[in-house]
């Protein structure tokens, strides 16, 4: 199996399916903000970052899949995976556990040299609140959803890295 995501990271469409998967989130996120009307809390815009960031793994893994470019790519996403795991779990946890000492800030902090939410206010800037559970499906709210697809992303990630150590086989190779 490692041989397998090996050879798999080593061409372009694994990566780009990643793109395409990210993407979709991104899509759907704004769905939910433009159309459903839904309002994204400060933790909800930080979660949109760093999928963002597995998005910016992924095309940086398409754009040379068999250089060590695939490093850097592997270590934005895993770094991407685990701030969202993190962000999306204290999210989850503010609104299971609502505390009026725990809250999230009013606005995303950007740093100055990144100003996203100046840039491109429909995306990221926040005007709901973290407690607030708007939307659910199968009884789990966004937060929780975003735990277990940030989850996800960081068990492939770590396979993939774990498999660069293992060489693929002739069969794989030839089989792209």
């Amino acid at each position: 199996m490692l041989h397998y995501f090996n050879s798999r990271s080593r061409g372009r469409g694994a990566w780009l399916l990643m793109a395409l998967t990210a993407f979709a989130l991104e899509m759907v996120a704004l769905y939910f903000q433009h159309v459903m009307l839904l309002k994204p809390c400060v933790m909800c815009i930080y979660e949109r970052c760093a999928l963002f960031g597995i998005l910016g793994a992924a095309l940086v893994g398409a754009i040379a899949p068999k250089t060590p470019l695939r490093w850097v790519a592997i270590l934005i996403w895993i770094y991407s995976a685990v701030e969202g795991v993190r962000l999306a779990w204290e999210h989850t946890m503010i609104q299971l556990h609502p505390n009026p000492f725990t809250t999230c800030d009013f606005a995303a902090r950007f740093p100055q040299w990144l100003p996203l939410d100046k840039w491109l206010p429909s995306v990221f800037v926040a005007t709901g609140d973290c407690a607030e559970n708007q939307w659910s499906l199968f009884s789990l709210g966004m937060p929780q959803w975003m735990t277990i697809i940030f989850a996800a992303y960081l068990v492939v990630a770590l396979l993939v890295l774990l498999a660069q150590f293992f060489t693929p086989k002739k069969r794989d190779l030839f089989s792209r």
